[in-house]
């Protein structure tokens, strides 16, 4: 297996959001990096990665909310369907399975098309939504205000 590398056309636009994802690639990369003999170590990368790509999902999903992302509902679904897949692979290495390299490659794959098409278009809608929110909640001066300051040291 390889390495997954943080490419500049993996980021969305929004720092948090992309730190969010050099942690799942982390988390992908330990996998990669476990000795496949060390099951203990597996099973606590598998559910830190699980648990973690949980939170991170329910982050995007409130980020969306609150921004009245109109395709919530589908990215939510893309979002549930991923985790089932998640879950079946940890039944499978429960049941005493080797599924290290397969989950690797299947969740490296999975998330940089993830992150280029689905979470780069609800980005942009995010980043547009959210200037118009810091913009319009941005306190605006008296009328005249600016006026009177510039006439105040215009006069020096």
């Amino acid at each position: 297996m390889a390495h997954l590398e943080w490419q500049n056309g993996f980021s969305v636009g929004l720092e948090v959001l992309d730190q969010q994802h050099m942690r799942i690639i982390d988390y992908l990369n330990a996998l990669d990096d476990a000795d496949v003999n060390d099951r203990a170590l597996i099973a606590r990368i598998l559910d830190e990665t699980i648990d973690y790509t949980q939170t991170h999902f329910t982050y995007e999903e409130t980020l969306m909310e609150e921004a009245s992302y109109p395709f919530l509902r589908a990215h939510t679904r893309v979002h549930e369907l991923f985790t089932h897949r998640v879950a079946d692979y940890k039944r499978r290495f429960d049941a005493g399975e080797d599924v290290a390299r397969e989950l690797h490659e299947t969740l490296a794959h999975w998330l940089v098309r993830h992150i280029k098409r689905e979470d780069a278009d609800y980005a942009k809608y995010l980043r547009a939504h959210f200037v118009k929110a810091a913009a319009a909640s941005r306190p605006t001066p008296a009328p005249g205000l600016i006026a009177r300051i510039r006439r105040f040291f215009a006069d020096e």
